[in-house]
């Protein structure tokens, strides 16, 4: 007997990672339900060979099902959240609203699986920023060897991160550059995206920094220890797809940078491309598609004691979306609720 699975927000980017991830995976589902706002009722989505239907969330009876990954945002999953929670449904869900309630368990597999245990406090389980979540998975490893003490992070994060509006608008100003009378204006940034990085993603906090520099902080405490100081600058870059990390870590102990290699060649969900070679490293371009953090330019930093460097590429719809909340569904069957 499988399981009875929900997604929601089936027509978005990551609504249909969720759907082709389940099926790549063969996640034991007995059933898999799309669900969308009304106006994409009748919407068709792929799931493996099978075609479904989108149905209109509203009013969508969760009593029965098992798990729901919801890929909708804030404001809608503040909506059928507890909804679908009160049916006795687990929501797994990928906007940020539940990230931060002590209550509701902050899960990246890889690095704190045991913390799925607590999906029963609120019937919710909540998936980490695009951001947090390849980092995060470098770092336990590590963290677990010689002891973080803190971490200062660069992100490169590509478009589809900012939605299909985002992916839009970078390939329409792209053409317009070259076509006189085409050209495109800011709408979803707040720059030109084509031919430009723009060191703003969400909005400014009283601090200075951005909310997603301020996502980074919380959740990394949260999700592996919370004495890590952390410190982030989050840029968005003209790729489509694929979020990428400059990280420089001090630790308490002294790490060596083979060592450190060897232990992230032996960490879970990782990919060690490391040459030190034209081309001996990853970029987004090559973690399109694929389920794994690649961890590249390792070496050490000898401007502070204990000191690494690291650059970190994954493909965010995965890993920083889907593919974790579909891992988070695997752990929580395995764990907790053992059908299939």
């Amino acid at each position: 007997m499988g399981y009875k699975v929900v997604v929601a927000g089936a027509t978005g980017n990551v609504g249909r990672e969720m759907l082709n991830i389940l099926a790549e995976r063969q996640f034991p589902a007995d059933e898999v339900v799309a669900l969308a706002s009304r106006r994409s009722i009748g919407t068709e989505v792929s799931y493996g060979d099978k075609t479904l239907k989108c149905k209109d969330i509203e009013g969508f009876d969760f009593t029965g099902y098992d798990i729901a990954l919801f890929a909708i945002g804030s404001d809608a999953t503040k909506t059928y959240a507890p909804i679908a929670a009160s049916q006795g449904c687990v929501v797994i869900d990928n906007s940020s609203l539940y990230r931060y309630d002590p209550e509701i368990p902050l899960v990246v597999p890889e690095v704190n699986p045991d913390a799925v245990e607590n999906y029963r406090n609120k019937m919710i389980i909540a998936n980490p920023n695009c951001s947090t979540a390849q980092m995060v998975v470098a770092l336990k490893p590590l963290h677990d060897r010689a002891r973080i003490k803190r971490v200062v992070v660069s992100t490169y994060q590509s478009v589809s991160g900012a939605g299909k509006e985002g992916m839009d608008e970078l390939w329409n100003q792209t053409k317009g550059v070259y076509v006189p009378g085409q050209e495109v204006e800011p709408k979803k940034f707040q720059k030109q995206i084509a031919f430009n990085v723009i060191p703003q993603i969400d909005v400014f906090m009283d601090s200075g920094d951005t909310k997603e520099e301020w996502k980074m902080v919380v959740e990394t405490k949260k999700i592996i220890d919370p004495a890590i100081k952390v410190t982030a600058t989050c840029v968005r870059v003209p790729v489509f797809v694929g979020h990428s990390e400059s990280v420089n870590i001090e630790f308490e102990e002294f790490l060596d940078e083979d060592e450190a290699r060897d232990i992230l060649r032996e960490a879970p969900g990782l990919l060690v491309i490391d040459k030190r070679e034209p081309g001996g490293y990853a970029t987004p371009v090559e973690c399109v598609g694929d389920f794994a953090t690649f961890v590249s330019r390792i070496r050490q930093d000898v401007t502070v004691e204990n000191g690494l460097n690291m650059w970190i590429v994954s493909d965010n719809l995965r890993k920083g979306a889907a593919l974790n909340a579909v891992q988070i569904a695997e752990l929580l069957g395995n764990r907790c609720l053992r059908k299939g």
